[in-house]
This record gives C-alpha cells, structure tokens and sequence, in this order.
C-alpha cells in the first residue's frame, strides 16, 4: 500500500521547484542578455532582463523568496560566466537595487512599474559606486546622468513585462 504525502508538504515542495524555475528562468536571462551587443557606449548600460525573474517572484512569493533569487542568480551567473570584478559590480547593483524595490514596494502609489524602475535606476548607482571605490576617480559620474535614463528606460519595460506575465502566473493557484 502506497503512502500519501500531506497536501502541505506537497505544496511546499511545488513552492520550491516554483522558486527553482523563477532562478533558471533568470540565469537564462542573465546569459541571454550577456550575448546581445547592447551598448550606447557607456560602460554598465543594460537591459536588466533578469531583473524580470526577480520582479516575478518577489510579486508571487515575497521579499526572500525574491532576495534569494536576485543573491543566488548573481553568484552563479558570476561563477559561471563573470569574472571576480564582474561579480563585485553585479553584488553591489543587486543589493542596492533590491533594496530599493523593497522600499519603493511599501509606497503603494508606485505600483510594478515604479519599483521596477527604482530597480534599475538603483542598480546603476550600486555599481557606479563600486566602480568609484575601483578607480577612485569622479568623472565616473559624468555617466550618471545616461545610466539613470537607461534605468527608468528599462526598467520601465521590464514592468510591463512583469506586470503583463502575472496574471497568468498568479492564475495556477499558487503554482507555475
């Protein structure tokens, strides 16, 4: 006679392979986004694709289930694809930008598209910082202004991808 598993264990191992799915998903993203030749000649413009993955399940799952995603993307994808001073400006950018999207998250009128925003505008100030910290010099900060304009650019895109793919993933009941 077969055993059956608790509804509540199944769920939660649903939960987790959701989970493991959303960072596949954004791993994928990150290498994608590696091989496009985007560039308007400005060291650090991107399109944040992954930043995708990690709206999704902050959205769907909460504030670690996101965190984790976002952490352990960025160290695979460091690992697997980067290199050391790769991986510090992906560190940095992560961990301002998510805790941007937090923050922007708890002021309802932003809604999606506002923290995803915030996301990239937040990601490009991590890592122009890390970048000072590296070659100590200000005239980094003469990209500022184009990286600010690419982040609320991209990031506004990305909300509308995100904001577009929710519904569906929300309609599985919990599930993707």
């Amino acid at each position: 006679m077969a055993s059956r598993v608790p509804e509540s264990d199944f769920r939660k191992t649903v939960r987790i392979a959701d989970k493991a799915l959303l960072l596949a998903f954004a791993m994928i993203l990150s290498y994608v986004e590696s091989l496009i030749p985007f560039t308007f000649g400005v060291p650090g413009v991107k399109l944040g694709l992954a930043n995708l993955a990690v709206l999704l399940t902050l959205y769907r799952f909460g504030t670690w289930s996101a965190f984790s995603v976002d952490m352990l993307r960025i160290m695979l994808t460091g690992f697997l694809f980067g290199s050391m001073y790769g991986l510090l400006y992906s560190l940095a950018g992560g961990i301002v930008s998510f805790c941007a999207m937090l923050l922007f998250r708890r002021i309802r009128s932003f809604g999606i598209y506002g923290v995803s925003m915030a996301g990239g505008v937040f990601h490009n100030i991590g890592q122009l910082i890390v970048a000072y910290f590296t070659v100590r010099s200000i005239g980094l900060f003469y990209y500022m202004p184009v990286l600010l304009c690419s982040g609320v650019l991209t990031g506004f895109l990305i909300g509308i991808i995100a904001k577009s793919v929710l519904p569906y993933i929300n309609r599985f009941g919990g599930e993707l």
